[in-house]
């Protein structure tokens, strides 16, 4: 009877341990998730941030001078900030399974690359200011994701 005790006790824990790895193992992984979209919502923000900043100075120097050097150094930065936002993005498609964060990110993108296309300083100001609301609905839709 001990020994049948005693075998019983070993299953029994034996099983339990394995439950208990298993959930410390699904939780490791859910939390490295969450880490990892943390780290990329922020980046494709602050890269939105920045190619807004980008298209800011192109319009600027444009208006000054489209023919000159300050405008063509100032557009060359705008694309490269550009494709580091787009980058940006595609991590966050990576890593989202909600669809309307994707679709906040994509508008945010889309609302900051059509900042260059303002004609007089009303356009690019509201260009400009739906740009940055599109970033703030992208930030918002994402962080309940994360918490």
């Amino acid at each position: 009877m001990a020994v049948v005790g005693t075998l019983l006790g070993s299953v029994i824990t034996h099983t339990f341990q394995r439950l208990a790895s298993k959930r410390n193992e699904q939780f490791t992984r859910s939390e490295a998730l969450r880490q990892e979209r943390i780290a990329t919502y922020s980046a494709f923000a602050a890269a939105m941030e920045d190619y807004r900043r980008g298209q800011a100075d192109r319009w600027y120097r444009k208006q000054e001078d489209p023919d000159g050097e300050a405008f063509v150094t100032a557009r060359d930065e705008a694309h490269r900030l550009r494709t580091v936002a787009r980058q940006a993005l595609y991590r966050v498609k990576l890593l989202t399974d909600d669809r309307q964060a994707v679709l906040a990110a994509e508008q945010a993108y889309h609302r900051t690359r059509d900042m260059s296309n303002a004609r007089d300083q009303t356009g690019w100001t509201t260009r400009d200011a739906e740009a940055k609301r599109a970033i703030e609905a992208f930030v918002s839709e994402a962080s309940p994701l994360v918490r």
